[in-house]
């Protein structure tokens, strides 16, 4: 979906108008209508208070361009699992599960795998197999990644 459908829709859902979103956001309702319209689209300063105003991450107003992964555990990102900072805003890199209130939740890889390991294997996905998966793919990604270097 492209920006300027992804804004339309989301000011419909809360039921605003051209000038009542506006006048939240502290912009003109001529912005508003270029956004929707595609002439134009919001500034990075805009999209953040965007996707503070409509509790949804900065890749979802931009139409989700990028699929997001946590890149402490892997597992796919939407706005209902990316984790926020103390602030509130959206921290695209991280699930709410690894990265919570500004802090790490895991602070080794074993710790990790462990966890992973006995969440996710099952009788179609032993033990061993899962931990084998885990121990390749997880230090490939950049939290693991940087904290080995």
């Amino acid at each position: 979906m492209e920006t300027k459908n992804v804004i339309l829709e989301l000011r419909k859902k809360r039921k605003l108008s051209q000038d009542e979103l506006a006048e939240k956001l502290y912009v003109t309702r001529q912005a508003v209508s270029r956004w929707e319209t595609g002439e134009t689209v919001p500034n990075t300063e805009t999209l953040k208070l965007l996707s503070r105003f409509f509790d949804v991450s900065i890749n979802t107003l931009l139409g989700s361009p990028r699929k997001l992964i946590c890149q402490c555990c892997g597992m796919p990102l939407d706005d209902s699992s990316i984790s926020k900072e103390p602030d509130g805003t959206f921290n695209e890199e991280y699930c709410k599960w690894c990265y919570a209130e500004g802090k790490f939740v895991y602070t080794n890889l074993e710790e990790l795998t462990d966890f992973l390991v006995g969440h996710m294997s099952n009788e179609n996905w032993p033990p061993e197999q899962a931990r084998s998966f885990f121990e390749s793919q997880l230090p490939k990604l950049n939290h693991w990644n940087k904290s080995q270097k």
